[in-house]
């Protein structure tokens, strides 16, 4: 019988009838909490934000068979974010298939690339003599958001630390090598 009051219920039987207004109110009342649940699993918000439109979409075109006396709505609508994140992990990341190599022959070149380039020069050897000069934890900090491209809340969980102190790692460290390759030159 309280899944009959449920304010959810009212419009997610609404929603099965077509009723636009209805979906809008779910939407308001329940896309904070689904957000939230689909940011948990994904621990991305682009993701997070495109799985969370597919499900409104799917819940929209299944509103008509959502029971009451089965779950609870915000049961329900949980489970499909759920299941939708899960589906959006276990699916593969596209890449192209080289199997017979060819792809590799055609970009191989005898010329050094713009890395080996880089390393001989001196400026190399600068960056390289400055980089050791800074504190370990500076060091691995900019290390993993400039040459592995980790934003700062990667560097937080990869490396447990708490966001702010992360990023003052960062900044301290860049600030630390400007001086150091300003002194270089």
């Amino acid at each position: 019988m309280a899944a009959a009051t449920d304010p959810l219920a009212t419009l997610l039987a609404a929603c099965g009838q077509g009723d636009r207004q209805a979906f809008s109110r779910l939407y308001r009342d329940s896309s904070a909490k689904l957000f939230g649940v689909a940011l948990r699993i994904l621990r991305r918000r682009d993701w997070a934000e495109e799985v969370l439109q597919d499900c409104y979409v799917s819940i929209w075109q299944h509103a008509r068979e959502f029971h009451p006396g089965l779950s609870a709505p915000m049961t329900w609508m949980t489970s499909i974010v759920r299941n939708r994140c899960l589906d959006r992990l276990r699916k593969p990341r596209l890449e192209v298939s080289d199997s017979d190599g060819e792809m590799i022959d055609n970009t191989m070149s005898d010329n050094p690339g713009p890395l080996a380039e880089l390393e001989r020069s001196k400026d190399a050897q600068a960056l390289a003599r400055c980089l050791q000069a800074l504190e370990a934890r500076q060091r691995q900090a900019i290390a993993l958001a400039f040459y592995d491209g980790l934003s700062h809340t990667e560097l937080a969980s990869h490396l447990r630390q708490p966001l702010g102190t992360v990023k003052t790692w960062v900044r301290r460290g860049l600030l630390r090598l400007k001086a150091c390759l300003a002194e270089a030159v």
